[in-house]
């Protein structure tokens, strides 16, 4: 298996975890040979029973990433916009390699879409959009869909505030260049119809789960999230909101972003990413923590219920890496292995996905309301149908 960007924040993470479960060998990639020498002798001296090795290639560089791929099973791409995706997808199918892909740029999803029918003849799979959020909202929806008779509304939402505030990377750039192609959508009485950045209705009131509190969310677009009316016929209304840093720099900072970043080359965008990451840690306060959760209502046995999962971890990093390496080892079975371009919280197996994830370190909340009464799990085996009871529950501010 080869790791594309695998000595970045999350590359590494992904890389540690494959060869703490013994999912070798690894080969981990990128530009930078002394980076990728170091993570292959520190995870080798780590997992002796895994074998970890470097390589060095340009991930721009087709033909090279091509012949690197002859003899792997898998390729994993975790870096940012600078491996352009149409190069690294047609270099797997040359070498006749599945990808699994977290990159969230703009543009990605399209371009993987005009690719969709050269992967699916190739016989190839390409899962996009991999991580926490994408890649766990539409998963943990369909994990309640299992639940319940009927489905009528279905709202996730992301948290992400780090303890130090966010280190720069260069995957930060590609989080900049996200405000430049903002667009808002959901769906609304089950069409999808755009969400004008001047309504308040852009700007829901979420009540998050583990003590984070009410807070002000911000809709944005989710692919997995806005398809979920096509696996869901009931469906009348889904979206996705992600709530800010921390006043500073969601109110000041990002604005400041927004207005500058139309008239930003790339060594713009890079000072503007250094901008927000420098914000984000002058200006952080408590509490810290990642956290994405979904709420969902509906009919079971004729009564109205509610239910939501939650997924939280203190490093969003790691919030990033284990839904991936869930979603790896079900490719690497060929469980959730499908010829074509997928995104990730579409295809995952959601019972499987909630339980490797709470073994691998990451806490996981359900909470239900209506039908027989309220009941809470904090944990457990995924899939079991006795919770525990709990006396309150609090979802999603439906506006």
């Amino acid at each position: 298996m080869v790791i594309l960007g695998g000595y970045g924040e999350t590359g590494r993470r992904i890389a540690r975890l494959l060869a703490s479960r013994g999912l070798g060998p690894l080969v981990v990639a990128g530009r930078n040979p002394g980076r990728a020498d170091a993570l292959a002798e520190e995870l080798t001296r780590s997992f002796p029973g895994t074998t970890v090795a470097p390589c060095t290639v340009d991930a721009a560089n087709g033909p090279a990433l091509a012949a690197l791929l002859e003899g792997a099973t898998l390729l994993v791409n975790a870096t940012g916009s600078a491996a352009p995706i149409r190069t690294v997808v047609q270099a797997a199918i040359d070498a006749g390699v599945d990808v699994v892909d977290l990159q969230l740029v703009p543009g990605g999803a399209e371009a993987l879409r005009e690719l969709s029918a050269d992967v699916g003849a190739a016989d190839r799979s390409v899962v996009a959009q991999t991580g926490f959020h994408p890649g766990v909202p539409a998963a943990l929806a369909r994990w309640v869909a299992i639940r319940m008779d009927e489905v009528h509304a279905v709202w996730s939402a992301g948290l992400l505030r780090a303890r130090g505030g966010i280190p720069y990377t260069p995957a930060v750039d590609d989080l900049v260049e996200l405000f430049r192609g903002y667009r808002a959508h959901v769906v609304d009485e089950g069409v999808v119809r755009a969400v004008r950045f001047s309504r308040p209705e852009a700007y829901p009131r979420v009540d998050f789960a583990f003590g984070f509190g009410s807070r002000r969310t911000t809709v944005w677009d989710l692919d997995e999230v806005l398809q979920l009316r096509d696996v869901m016929p009931g469906l009348r209304r889904a979206g996705f909101s992600i709530a800010g840093f921390d006043p500073v720099t969601d109110l000041v900072t990002s604005t400041v972003v927004m207005v500058a970043l139309p008239f930003s080359g790339r060594r713009g965008v890079s000072r503007l990413g250094r901008l927000l990451c420098w914000s984000t840690r002058t200006f952080a306060r408590a509490p810290f923590g990642c956290v994405v959760q979904t709420d969902v209502e509906g009919r079971r046995a004729g009564e109205p219920i509610r239910l939501r999962v939650a997924l939280a971890h203190a490093d969003g990093y790691e919030l990033t890496a284990i839904p991936a390496v869930s979603m790896i080892e079900q490719m690497l079975d060929g469980s959730a292995r499908r010829p074509g371009v997928h995104l990730m919280g579409l295809l995952v197996d959601p019972d499987r996905l909630l339980t490797d994830v709470e073994e691998m370190g990451v806490r996981v909340l359900r909470l239900e309301k209506g039908g027989s009464g309220s009941r809470r799990d904090r944990g457990g085996q995924t899939g079991r149908a006795a919770p525990t009871k709990c006396s309150q529950y609090t979802g999603t501010t439906w506006t």
